[in-house]
């Protein structure tokens, strides 16, 4: 299985669950980022991605959302060319993407994942769960669907102020 976290970056709060039984995170992001607006009728300004999920569909439907994609351009084959330079057949949204992505601004941005988006799944691994004790594609998301919601409620009352 192949299990995904959305989270809120800044709070720690999955915001979104989805287990599928395909070996790529590539095409998993618009389903989350749907999951996320079905919950709470937007979708994120920005997602925070690693290259695993990067594909140029899923940069076109992200800006067609529009939600601004941070995600790692990927090394060319031809060592001598810039990543972040558009390549002739890219479409306006990859084009952007890969000179977005060329910033210093989005790369410090991305250089923040392994301590803001990544957090969760390291503290997911650190409570064990590092692979499902269950069969099924149902059952294995309802076992992610519980992590997530002991997640939050534990996230919740951390993030609480504390009362005198």
């Amino acid at each position: 299985f192949n299990a995904q976290l959305s989270t809120d970056t800044a709070r720690q709060i999955i915001v979104g669950v989805a287990v599928v039984n395909e070996g790529s995170d590539q095409g998993q992001l618009s389903p989350l980022l749907e999951q996320i607006h079905a919950r709470t009728g937007a979708y994120p300004d920005e997602a925070l991605v690693d290259g695993g999920f990067t594909s140029k569909a899923e940069v076109e439907q992200c800006a067609a959302k529009p939600v601004t994609l941070y995600a790692p351009v990927a090394k060319p084959k031809d060592e001598t060319r810039d990543r972040h330079e558009p390549l002739p057949n890219d479409s306006a949204a990859v084009a952007a993407w890969r000179q977005r992505m060329g910033t210093a601004e989005a790369k410090a941005i991305d250089k923040e994942r392994a301590a803001t988006a990544e957090c969760v799944n390291a503290i997911a691994r650190t409570r064990g769960l590092r692979q499902f004790a269950v069969r099924g594609l149902e059952k294995a998301k309802a076992v992610l669907l519980w992590f997530a919601l002991a997640h939050n409620v534990m996230r919740e009352a951390a993030l609480r102020p504390a009362t005198a």
